[in-house]
C-alpha cells in the first residue's frame, strides 16, 4: 500500500517560487508524478519522476521552470516551481504507480489530497 502526502502549497506573487513536497510512504519503486487541476479545467500532467531509472519527464508548459526531484533517505519527491505564473494556479496533486513514466492521470494507482497552489498577479 502507498500513501502520499502533500504539502508546500500557498500563495504566491507572480514570478516567486514554490516547493512542494510529496512524502511517499510504502514501496518506493514507483513512478512519483504531479498533476495539477484548475477551477472548471481537467487534471493535467506537469512533471514526473522515475524512482527506478531516474528519468524525469516534464509537461511542455513548466519545462525550464519546475524541477522534479527526490530524496531517497526520506522517501520523498520534490516539485520545485521557479518563475511561477498566475496560470500556474490549480491544486496540485502527488501520484504514484506501478511502472514507468506516464503522463495520464488514469495511469495513476495512487493520489495525495492535493495541495493548492495560488500565484497572483
Amino acid at each position: 500500500q502507498v500513501q502520499l502526502v502533500e504539502t508546500g502549497g500557498g500563495l504566491v506573487q507572480a514570478g516567486g517560487s514554490l516547493r512542494l513536497s510529496c512524502a511517499v510512504s510504502g514501496r518506493t519503486y514507483y513512478t512519483t508524478g504531479w498533476f495539477r487541476q484548475a477551477p472548471g479545467k481537467e487534471r493535467e500532467f506537469v512533471a514526473a519522476f522515475s524512482w527506478g531509472g531516474g528519468t524525469t519527464t516534464y509537461a511542455d508548459s513548466v519545462k525550464g521552470r519546475f524541477t522534479i526531484s527526490r530524496d531517497n533517505g526520506k522517501n520523498t519527491v520534490y516539485l520545485q516551481m521557479n518563475s511561477l505564473k498566475p496560470e500556474d494556479t490549480a491544486v496540485y496533486y502527488c501520484a504514484a504507480r506501478i511502472a514507468g513514466v506516464a503522463i495520464t492521470s488514469l495511469s495513476y494507482n495512487y493520489w495525495g489530497q492535493g495541495t493548492q497552489v495560488t500565484v497572483s498577479s
